[in-house]
């Protein structure tokens, strides 16, 4: 599933789900299985959709900085499934250019702080220009929200996050109604709640960088989302994502982020480097990723925004490596014509393949470009003092990129290549072919004791996960590159 999903880019596939979600409520309407009429659905929709792109244009021409299409989209849709179809037309254009505006007004530093879809439902909402109506949540279309906001959260790997929010949001209504059978029917079929819980709290430019940090701002919006009134205050679930967003500014790089670019050499035939200067320090942990904006023309259908990981190690340059064939995506044509000095910005730090306190021994699987995470741990000052098994399997010996760094950390580096010709002094060669179960038991026989952490395309991560704990392997930890 994870190759599958991987041939489209998280917005694409957001968008595309939006699309089916629309698609199938139209039909409903058509056929009478929906409170609204077909032309108010279509009205409500083409305004939001409208408002939010047209502002959002201007609005980033005001602030001087590329508009970013798919998101305006996205949230136009979001926002046609929030508000009542019924909603005056003049109230979901305004709505439509409060969420485009939020994402520079109700910023910090370059990064908004709010979903844009909730905070501007939540505005038109308390001021009472209107009303949430969440109206996604019927026993017709929860089968299709469900399903499509499934493969999103597993697309993200944010669906231990959505399971969390989901099980305390239900078993607070359960709580609220005094009844299990009516609680559930209003959290899963009323509310929206899955809705909220695939496209709207897994924002990833609103959420928290670590896995724990996800989880536990699940919980806060589960809990408030089945708040009662509290005086005059209405928790509904927009100003329920509110807080939790508000939560989760105070967690990790509260700022945009903006890199210069210092210099590119080509690792191997296929592997370039990029290193930038952040024009303020950057905190990362090593192991993790950074989401890289780059808007360029006649931009491809995986858009303008990419996930890279950090191939170096914290508090100076960033580095990134990435393949790029001979017919490569916009993105990465666009970023291998950058001359140094050129400017681009990311939207976020995230990421919870990270390894553990140093006494841990480990073993690192890598295929391909999935050794640029481990270049960020084995260059990092802790490397030395770490029992580190590193297997590395490259098509070629000339594409063994960051060999130096490898050889230098002090970690016993296997390579599985078709010949050791051209390997460098100080590795292992363990054979041609693929990485399998008999290669892995032969080379690292305390398999049994070690953390095991995977990194590369989804074929090989999915295989090598398979063996290792077969193996017996204390745990394992994975990282794909599927969509790059």
């Amino acid at each position: 599933m994870n190759r599958l999903l991987g041939t489209v880019t998280m917005y694409k596939l957001v968008l595309l789900s939006l699309a089916l979600i629309t698609v199938t409520a139209l039909a409903l309407s058509l056929a009478g299985l929906l409170g609204y009429p077909p032309l108010t659905l279509v009205l409500s929709l083409v305004v939001a959709v409208a408002s939010t792109v047209i502002s959002s244009v201007l609005v980033a021409l005001a602030f001087r900085v590329k508009p970013h299409t798919e998101s305006a989209f996205i949230t136009a849709f979001l926002l046609f499934f929030v508000l009542p179809p019924t909603t005056p037309l003049w109230v979901m254009a305004l709505a439509g250019v409060i969420a485009s505006a939020s994402k520079f007004v109700l910023a910090w530093r370059g990064r908004h702080i709010f979903n844009p879809a909730a905070i501007a439902a939540t505005i038109v909402t308390l001021t009472g220009l209107t009303f949430s109506g969440w109206w996604v949540g019927t026993l017709y279309l929860t089968p299709v929200v469900a399903i499509t906001a499934f493969l999103i959260l597993f697309r993200t790997k944010r669906l231990t996050m959505g399971i969390v929010f989901v099980v305390v949001a239900s078993l607070g209504w359960v709580v609220r109604y005094g009844d299990l059978a009516g609680g559930l029917q209003y959290a899963f079929l009323q509310s929206g709640m899955l809705l909220l819980a695939g496209f709207m709290i897994s924002e990833p430019l609103t959420l928290p960088p670590r896995r724990w940090q996800q989880v536990a701002l699940a919980a806060l919006v589960g809990v408030i989302f089945a708040l009662p009134t509290v005086g005059v205050l209405s928790f509904s679930p927009q100003l329920a994502l509110v807080i939790g967003n508000l939560a989760a500014f105070f967690f990790g790089q509260r700022r945009g982020i903006a890199l210069v670019l210092k210099a590119k050499a080509q690792l191997t035939p296929t592997t370039w480097e990029f290193t930038f200067s952040p024009t303020r320090p950057v905190r990362f942990v090593p192991g993790q990723y950074m989401e890289l904006t780059l808007p360029h023309r006649r931009a491809d259908f995986r858009g303008i925004r990419r996930i890279f990981s950090i191939a170096s190690a914290p508090g100076g340059d960033v580095v990134f490596a990435m393949s790029i064939a001979e017919k490569s995506s916009t993105f990465k044509t666009a970023i291998l014509a950058l001359e140094p000095g050129a400017r681009l910005h990311a939207t976020s730090v995230g990421g919870d393949f990270t390894l553990p306190a140093p006494g841990t021994p480990v073993l690192l699987v890598a295929g391909g470009i999935g050794i640029t995470p481990f270049a960020s741990q084995l260059t990092d000052a802790t490397a030395a003092s770490r029992d580190t098994v590193l297997v590395y399997a490259v098509s070629h010996a000339a594409e063994l990129a960051y060999a130096d760094v490898l050889v230098e950390s002090g970690a016993r580096v296997i390579v599985v290549a078709p010949t050791p010709d051209g390997l460098p002094a100080g590795v292992e060669y363990a054979g041609p072919g693929r990485i399998s179960r008999e290669l892995l038991a032969a080379s690292v026989p305390d398999i049994a004791t070690r953390r095991a952490y995977v990194s590369g395309p989804p074929g090989l991560v999915s295989d090598v996960r398979s063996m290792v704990r077969s193996l017996g392997a204390k745990r394992v930890h994975s990282d794909y590159f599927s969509g790059y």
